[in-house]
Order: structure tokens, then C-alpha cells, then sequence
């Protein structure tokens, strides 16, 4: 027994072999995963709305294209301990007066 426990081989390598070869079959399992997920089908209503929705990427570019960006301004948005108010330029006191 004391062989054994002083043989580096079955310290060592034996467990490290057993990692590597366990860890391809379960790199193997989670893979399979993503696979799995691409082959379940969409809800058919789900699928009748995105069918109807005919709004590409090409025709929001052709909305957007001539549009003049001269009035355009860069506004930062708020910091969480930052009034969000105050930092675009709005006047708390007057937001005040409208929710009340």
C-alpha cells in the first residue's frame, strides 16, 4: 500500500487522465446543448406575428437617411447618484409642478 500512495503515476497521471477525459464528455454534453436549443420549434402564433412584421433593416436605413442631424446634440446620461433631471437640462421644479 505504501507503494502505491509513493508512485507518482497514480498520485498524479491517473487523476489527471481521468479530468481530461471526463472533461471531453462533459464539454461534449454542453455543447450538445446549443444544438438541441436551434432545433425546437417556435410557438406558430409566435411565428404568424414575426412573419407579418415586414420592417427590415434596409427600410428603417431609407427612413433615416435623408434626415438632417444639424440640431443634433450629445446628451450624457445621468449617473446613478446623479439627477437625471438637472442633468439634461430640465427644471425639477417645473416637473414638480406637472405631477402634482
Amino acid at each position: 500500500m505504501r507503494v502505491l500512495r509513493k508512485n507518482k503515476t497514480l498520485r498524479y497521471g491517473v487523476p489527471m487522465l481521468l479530468l481530461i477525459i471526463g472533461g471531453s464528455f462533459g464539454l461534449r454534453e454542453f455543447s450538445q446543448i446549443r444544438y438541441d436549443a436551434v432545433k425546437i420549434k417556435i410557438d406558430p402564433e409566435l411565428e404568424k406575428k414575426l412573419k407579418t412584421n415586414k420592417i427590415s433593416l434596409e427600410s428603417e436605413y431609407e427612413k433615416i437617411k435623408d434626415s438632417a442631424f444639424d440640431d443634433w446634440k450629445n446628451i450624457r446620461g445621468p449617473r446613478p447618484w446623479e439627477d437625471p433631471d438637472l442633468l439634461q437640462g430640465r427644471n425639477p421644479e417645473i416637473l414638480k409642478t406637472k405631477t402634482a
